[in-house]
């Protein structure tokens, strides 16, 4: 048997593949087409303090090997997730990590302090770093101070893991990959999408009605395995990795590389039950390779 368990802060997950922050809805609306329970864990959609209607159509654009998406962070907000999804997700066994965005740093300690008060929560991923929203958004997660802050403040308000998600979109981030982690972050995610854009020759217009995007997808696979790589030489604290897993052999790149754990995102929007097969590719590989455990992998790539 292969111990696939992993730890991120004080949460321990069966193992270490989770579905992305927008990519699986808020948890209960796959539960008909995957087996969530052999899920490492799910992370929610974005989470804000009021509802969000999020930006125009179109926000979804197609490109060579990736998508761009300026959803907006459209959510139901954080008081209709507790009423009507929460008593759902609850049920499920598998670690259940919430999304949070706020515009203002109080909107983000408001936003947790309303979390905190509920049962079947396991864990928090604070968005410092959406790159298609007008407040807070991308601007946070590219001001080291900022982001270090919000981590200090929300620190003091739980005992739950807290993972920060960051943004690629800044020259080194394992500067704020250092300031997090100062802090008390128990974890950093990483990467968020790039700034990305695309243009339709006919009309001569942006594909996209914000005209710029967040780009995810096969095509920022390298981008990220090198930023977690970066990372994982500047911090102790555990890294999840993100950014065009599509196969087994992503996830098991990014493991080797550094990462403790992985997020699947685009491709769940060709196929929900991608992860189960990452999962069982990841054991395949254990098997293969005489690996006991998850240990065995991360940060085994040789130089």
């Amino acid at each position: 048997m292969i111990d696939t368990s992993v730890v991120l802060g004080k949460l321990t997950l069966k193992n270490p593949v989770l579905v992305a922050s927008g990519t699986f809805g808020y948890g209960d609306e796959c539960l008909d087409l995957v087996d969530v329970s052999r899920l490492g864990g799910i992370i929610t959609k974005s989470l804000s303090l009021k509802p969000r209607i999020g930006n125009p159509p179109p926000r979804i654009v197609e490109t060579a090997s990736g998508m761009l998406n300026s959803i907006g962070l459209a959510n139901i907000g954080v008081e209709k997730f507790i009423s009507e999804k929460l008593p759902v997700l609850r049920k499920l066994d598998t670690k259940i990590i919430v999304n949070i965005a706020g515009s203002t740093i109080g909107e983000y300690e408001e936003i947790l302090l309303q979390l905190e008060q509920q049962d079947g929560i396991d864990g928090y991923e604070v968005n410092v770093s959406c790159p298609n929203v007008k407040e807070g958004g991308l601007s946070f997660g590219t001001e080291c101070d900022t982001t270090a802050e919000i981590t200090r403040r929300l620190r003091k308000l739980t005992s739950k893991t807290i993972i920060i998600k960051l943004t690629p979109n800044v020259t080194r981030i394992s500067d704020f990959a250092r300031a997090v982690a100062d802090e008390g972050a128990d974890a950093v995610s990483l990467i968020n999408t790039l700034v990305g854009m695309a243009v339709d020759i006919r009309s001569r217009k942006p594909k996209l009605s914000t005209m710029t995007g967040g780009l995810s997808g096969p095509a920022i696979k390298p981008i990220a395995l090198a930023k977690v790589y970066e990372v994982a030489k500047a911090v102790n604290i555990p890294i999840i990795g993100i950014g065009g897993i599509m196969s087994a052999n992503d996830a098991i790149e990014f493991l080797l590389v550094g990462a403790t754990a992985v997020q699947i995102g685009t491709a769940n929007f060709i196929d929900p039950a991608i992860g189960l097969r990452v999962i069982d590719g990841i054991i395949g590989f254990c098997e293969q390779n005489n690996f006991k455990s998850m240990c065995d992998i991360i940060g085994a790539m040789r130089i």
